[in-house]
């Protein structure tokens, strides 16, 4: 039963920020169980696997259903973590993603580029003003009318990890999240700058904006989660399914991407890595959210992720 323990922080009846562990459909508040304190929740990535040993050995010995709860129903939910460090995102890393937007822009596909031996890309979200809590609402940024969704498997670091082998790299991953990579796509380039210039896009614009990473609505130990390249990933607009394919489907698999990050700069625990969303984004049907649209992420095993559009 400890095995399938969630590490989430929510809102007490007092408004408090706490840090909490969900088991079945109750939230416990961390500091409820022996041997924890408040404090040991402000950093659990100070040492992940000592951390991760108490809590589960906590768990075992406590007769969780006399400690105090509060039904998951009706509790709000903060992000899982405080703070996180850098908040890595893959393009384009879904093989039904690829195919999709060529056929969409009646072109041929272009060469896997794992085959063709390219490694994988990534670009970074400030992390502080970007991590939206789960249930948050989200205001369009000014002048964005193209705000668009990506359903994405998101892996916390749990462990120091420099120049690490594919095989070795989940060695380093505290767990599992589920991730929304809000894309405010008419913003990406500067219409006052011509088409043949390096400065004309805008990465901050067009990724980084407010509240663009959704992230939640908990974490799951990697422990818990088998084989993060067989997991089931979809994505609601409105109850409109716009997304549903597998983590199968990704180019470079989790463990490569961390592998491949880890060659040109140490990844600390905190850090994440947003893994490529798959088919069915707004842009290839031109769809894009409005106000007062819902999204839902979810990833199985990994639960549901809920962001409101203002």
């Amino acid at each position: 039963m400890t095995s399938n323990y969630r590490i989430l922080r929510f809102r007490d009846e007092h408004g408090a920020a706490r840090a909490g562990v969900l088991q079945g459909a109750r939230v416990l508040a961390l500091r409820d169980l022996a041997g924890f304190e408040d404090a040991d929740a402000a950093d659990p990535l100070a040492d992940w696997p000592a951390f991760d040993r108490r809590l589960r050995a906590a768990l075992a010995a406590s007769d969780s259903a006399k400690l105090p709860s509060q039904p998951l129903a009706g509790t709000t939910l903060l992000a899982p973590l405080a703070r996180f460090g850098a908040l890595y995102c893959a393009g384009v890393n879904y093989r039904d993603h690829v195919q999709e937007m060529a056929r969409i822009q009646n072109r041929t596909p272009e060469p896997d580029p794992k085959v063709s031996g390219f490694a994988p890309w990534h670009f970074i979200k400030p992390a502080r003003s970007c991590v939206a809590d789960p249930g948050a609402s989200v205001e369009r940024p000014a002048g964005c009318e193209r705000l668009d969704w990506e359903a994405e498997l998101a892996v916390l670091i749990g462990t120091e990890a420099r120049r690490v082998a594919p095989e070795d790299a989940l060695a380093h991953v505290a767990g599992y999240m589920v991730a929304n990579d809000l894309s405010a796509r008419d913003l990406s380039r500067r219409p006052q700058v011509g088409a043949e210039s390096a400065f004309r896009f805008d990465w901050l614009a067009h990724k980084g904006f407010e509240g663009s990473c959704p992230l939640g609505p908990w974490l799951t130990p990697a422990h818990a989660v088998a084989d993060p390249q067989r997991l089931a990933i979809r994505l609601w607009v409105n109850d409109a399914l716009k997304q549903d394919s597998s983590t199968a489907e990704m180019i470079y698999s989790a463990a490569e991407q961390i592998a491949h990050l880890s060659q040109l700069r140490t990844l600390y625990p905190g850090d994440v890595v947003l893994t490529g969303t798959p088919s069915g984004v707004g842009s290839a049907h031109q769809q894009f959210l409005q106000p007062g649209d819902e999204v839902i992420v979810e990833i199985e095993s990994l639960g549901r992720l809920r962001t409101l559009i203002s």
